[in-house]
């Protein structure tokens, strides 16, 4: 009788410190996250990885390029209307790339923010990537949330896993932006609130 008490007790700990671990871990991801940048730059020809922080001061990281490419990789996407959309089709106009899937939940908290800044920001595109891995997401799925949801970015769907694996979008969600001339500028990882948004669009105007 003893044992299955005690055995229950720790049990119940482990249950408790488990959700205590998860809660802190999503606090600190909400908080921290939406603040870090890395900023890819083209001044004086040198390649420069800035990372930024509203807790500190911007490191720069510089390295020696005599004839570095900012270019953006190229990938190939799926539109809504099934049709085959290239990254650089958009070239001459400010892109954002948000990769998101329906089972993230930051990606799920972040996206009024976006359909509100795609709404607002008629000279810049947005590329609403869903990472359709045919397992965790199915186009099916993304649909029927955004449906539900009603919002109205435009949305494509990964479902060669092109996009997602030239991007190293690992761990989601993540945005990219790009100016109109096709230039890789800064991304983060993590979900951005409305005021990191705005800071990301701010350095593709």
């Amino acid at each position: 009788m003893k044992k299955k008490v005690r055995f229950a007790i720790v049990m119940i700990a482990a249950i408790v410190i488990f959700y205590g671990i998860y809660v802190l871990y999503g606090k600190l991801k909400k908080e921290y996250a939406p603040d870090q940048f890395v900023r890819v730059t083209t001044e004086n020809n040198e390649k420069s990885v800035q990372t930024e922080s509203s807790s500190e001061e911007p490191v720069m990281v510089q390295t020696e390029s005599e004839e570095a490419d900012y270019t953006a990789p190229d990938f190939t996407v799926t539109d809504s209307e099934g049709k085959k959309v290239k990254l650089s089709d958009l070239r001459g106009k400010p892109v954002v790339i948000n990769f998101w899937a329906t089972w993230c939940r930051y990606c799920k908290e972040e996206m009024p923010e976006f359909d509100k800044a795609f709404r607002e920001n008629p000279d810049i595109q947005f590329m609403m990537v869903n990472v359709t891995d045919g397992q965790r997401e199915t186009r099916n799925s993304a649909e029927e949330y955004l449906k539900k949801e009603g919002y109205e970015f435009p949305v494509y769907y990964d479902t060669t896993m092109e996009a997602t694996f030239t991007y190293g979008a690992s761990g989601l969600p993540m945005t990219v932006f790009i100016n109109k001339k096709g230039e890789l500028i800064t991304y983060a990882n993590g979900m951005l609130q409305q005021d990191g948004l705005e800071k990301g669009l701010s350095l593709i105007r």
